[in-house]
């Protein structure tokens, strides 16, 4: 164990417990969004509405007719909105649910049908960057190990550190995502709350479950960002220092 905290590898040993705090951060927001969920799910909604029926009547409220909602085969929080096929997935508990965890999560997703209605700008750059994101995802570790191999094998030589560097950049595109995730998510939830309300879908008390809900919700999004951001620097400390020792 002394030998990870000798002047060697003392800066590689940091490099490797950096990610650490971030860890623990999106555990704990994970195991919070669960319980948080878990509790409101036991609460009903005076109005007796489902997830599906908040979600149709809120679109209908603002004036969108071209967005399908269908029922997804897991009860797990798979919820989403796809900007690219105008569809709604609700989970099965969110669907059919007439909870307060149930109807704040429809309209979470579906204050992302309004956006992209809206054309909310932020909603636009997480859309058009989503795919370059999947795309350069899926490259980066072999680039990075090819980089690796490359080094190795020509101590100091440019083409092995352009590989590195190159998936390094790729990684950081990923953050980027991550991060203009934040307002749109945060963004998606404020709609959700106002339209909850205005719509007659809750009543005032009931909106202070909902918020809680997806404040914990919006926890994890922001705890994929620090990991995110955390796993950028360890993977430019490791460079540098690979770089400094060749």
């Amino acid at each position: 164990m002394w030998i990870l905290f000798s002047p060697e590898y003392l800066e590689y040993t940091l490099m490797g417990i950096i990610l650490i705090p971030g860890l623990i951060f999106a555990m704990v927001a994970s195991a919070r969004v669960n319980s948080t969920f878990h509790k409101y799910d036991q609460v009903l909604s005076s109005k007796g509405l489902t997830g599906v029926e908040v979600a149709q009547k809120i679109m209908e409220a603002e004036g969108i007719y071209d967005v399908q909602i269908q029922k997804g085969n897991t009860n797990e929080l798979t919820d989403n909105f796809n900007p690219t096929t105008k569809i709604i997935t609700l989970s099965n508990k969110v669907y059919s649910g007439t909870s307060i965890s149930a109807i704040g999560v429809a309209a979470h997703e579906t204050g992302h049908a309004v956006q992209h209605a809206k054309g909310y700008k932020p909603m636009k750059i997480r859309t058009a960057l989503a795919y370059v994101s999947n795309f350069m995802s899926v490259l980066v570790w072999p680039l990075i190990i090819i980089g690796i191999i490359l080094d190795f094998a020509y101590v100091g030589g440019i083409v092995g550190k352009s590989f590195l560097w190159v998936g390094v950049a790729f990684f950081g595109v990923s953050t980027l995502f991550s991060l203009i995730t934040l307002p749109v998510e945060f963004n998606a939830s404020n709609r959700a709350l106002k339209l909850l309300v205005s719509t007659g879908c809750v009543d005032e008390m009931e909106v202070k479950g909902c918020k809680k809900v997806l404040s914990s919700a919006a926890m994890t999004y922001v705890a994929a960002l620090v990991v995110s951001i955390l796993e950028l620097l360890r993977f430019v400390l490791f460079f540098l220092l690979r770089s400094r020792d060749n």
